[in-house]
């Protein structure tokens, strides 16, 4: 397994893959490697065919963190993620320190939107911004955080040049913004997007879930209470979505450490907003536990 850092080392060597006729699967992760992660990757091997390469990178990505939250934080053991990674056969793993990926004259992109991420002269100065799906939801929680998103997922198939990138259905408005990316700015990569891979008791995978000590562990199946409720409720008929808000908040803030950042129902496709709320439609939510900030989501 190769582990590249720079730039253009990665970009020669997926050229080299492509002059030699070589299909290439992208992984891209912020680390902290789970079974998630895991997944996605032999996903990504199985559409890369027999002789393609599976490519995976690893980057906590500055530009889509706000100032106020968990980038310098954020879980990271790159150690044990390349571990993981020569275990499931990936072929190389992609670690750009922040001046490969934003060259700021010595500034950090530390989150969309601060002064310190504004660049300097001869600085990083090109974002993506998508304008419709990422209105709401996450991208109404946090400000800019979508632009962060759009803008390293592009930087990186440029620099990897796969020919199918996975992502995880567990961040559904992400896949979204980064389908439509994708199709507007003619890149020609298949998207695929994986089931989300859930613990034995429904919790949704996630790097975050270290933040989850003691107690907060079991208080964190808050969310997946709730998914099972709302999809218990509708079975029936369609119920209005200011009641069904009104009752997955209570039953969130039943328990002692969540608060509810937000819960929506909106059409799969479109994402736009349901005010009434019925079999087919699809609901995400994000609740804070502790120093967690958990998201989920499911079709109902």
């Amino acid at each position: 397994m190769q582990v590249v850092t720079s730039v253009a080392a990665m970009q020669r060597l997926a050229k080299k893959w492509q002059r030699a006729g070589i299909k290439i699967g992208l992984v891209p992760t912020m680390g902290y490697l789970h079974a998630g992660h895991l997944s996605l990757v032999k996903r990504a091997r199985k559409l890369a065919g027999k002789n393609g390469k599976v490519a995976v990178s690893i980057y906590v990505n500055p530009t889509q963190f706000g100032p106020k939250e968990d980038l310098s934080r954020y879980p990271r053991d790159l150690k044990r993620d390349l571990k993981l990674c020569r275990n499931e056969g990936v072929d190389v793993v992609f670690t750009p320190r922040d001046e490969e990926m934003y060259p700021q004259s010595g500034k950090s992109p530390h989150g969309a939107g601060r002064k310190d991420a504004r660049p300097t002269s001869g600085g990083f100065s090109t974002y993506v911004v998508e304008e419709k799906l990422s209105q709401g939801m996450e991208g109404a929680a946090r400000p800019g955080h979508f632009r962060g998103v759009a803008t390293v997922v592009a930087k990186l198939f440029n620099i990897a040049q796969p020919d199918v990138a996975v992502f995880g259905a567990k961040d559904f408005q992400q896949a979204a913004v980064i389908k439509r990316m994708t199709r507007d700015l003619n890149f020609p990569i298949a998207i695929d997007i994986a089931p989300t891979h859930r613990e034995l008791d429904g919790l949704a995978m996630s790097s975050r879930n270290k933040y989850l000590e003691g107690d907060l562990r079991r208080q964190g199946l808050v969310l997946w209470r709730a998914i099972q409720k709302a999809q218990a409720m509708v079975k029936k008929s369609p119920i209005p979505a200011t009641r069904l808000k009104a009752k997955l908040k209570k039953l969130i803030e039943s328990e002692p450490a969540p608060k509810l950042d937000y819960v929506e129902f909106f059409d799969p496709d479109t994402l736009e907003s349901l005010t009434k709320v019925g079999r087919g439609a699809h609901m995400a939510l994000a609740v804070f536990v502790g120093k967690a900030r958990l998201i989920d989501n499911a079709r109902l």
